[in-house]
C-alpha cells in the first residue's frame, strides 16, 4: 500500500481494509488476491455480495464498481481471478507469463476458490481447461514463432468454442479473458 500511494491523485486514493470497506465513498475497484484461498468455497458467494454491494453504483457512464477477487502465485507469474460488478461475476481471465507455461491447464492450480475444487470432469472450468491444452497442443508448430505466438493461436482457436471476451491486444500479453456463465459451477 505505501508503494501505491505516489501514484494517488485527485480522485484516486489506496486504502488498506478488510471485508467491511472502511471508505467514506464506495470504490471503482476492489482488488483482493490471494484472500478468500483460505475460506472454504460455501462461503465464498457471501463475501462476494458483501464486497459488490459496496461497490459504487452504476451510472449514466459506467457499469459500476468492479471487485477484482483471484489466485496468483508468489511472483506474480500466474494469475487467475473473477471479474464482479454490483450485479455478480461477469468474467474469468486467465494470466500468465508466457515463458513459464508448460501448457494452460498449469494454471488451474490459481483458480479462485469458487473455482478450484470444480476443476473436474462434468465442470465447465475442467472442459475449459482440457479444450485450453487441446488447442495449445495443436498450436505447438508456433512455438517456433515463441510462446506468444503459441499462446495467441491456441487462444484463437479456443474461441470458435468458449466465449472470450478479448482480443488479441490482451492475448499478446499472457491474457484470455471468458464469460463467468461459461465457467460457473455446475452445483
Amino acid at each position: 500500500m505505501t508503494a501505491a500511494q505516489p501514484y494517488a491523485r485527485d480522485g484516486l486514493t489506496f486504502r488498506h481494509g478488510g471485508f467491511e470497506i472502511p471508505l467514506p465513498r464506495r470504490p471503482q475497484l476492489i482488488r483482493a488476491a490471494n484472500v478468500l484461498r483460505q475460506y472454504d468455497e460455501g462461503e465464498v458467494a457471501a463475501v462476494w455480495e458483501r464486497l459488490c454491494a459496496r461497490l459504487a453504483p452504476a451510472g449514466e457512464h459506467s457499469r459500476g464498481g468492479l471487485l477484482v477477487e483471484g489466485t496468483c502465485d508468489e511472483i506474480g507469474r500466474r494469475h487467475v481471478w473473477v471479474a464482479l460488478g454490483p450485479e455478480g461475476p461477469r468474467t474469468v481471465t486467465f494470466a500468465t507469463r508466457l515463458g513459464s507455461l508448460e501448457r494452460p491447464s498449469d494454471l488451474a492450480e490459481r483458480l479462485p476458490k469458487a473455482l478450484i475444487h470444480r476443476n473436474v470432469p462434468g465442470e465447465p472450468v475442467h472442459a475449459f481447461l482440457r479444450d485450453f491444452d487441446r488447442a495449445w497442443a495443436t498450436a505447438a508448430p508456433y512455438a517456433a514463432y515463441g510462446a506468444r505466438q503459441r499462446w495467441m493461436r491456441a487462444v484463437r482457436d479456443l474461441a470458435a468454442d468458449w466465449p472470450v471476451t478479448d482480443g488479441p491486444v490482451r492475448w499478446r500479453q499472457g491474457e484470455v479473458t471468458v464469460r463467468w456463465t461459461a465457467l460457473a459451477p455446475r452445483t
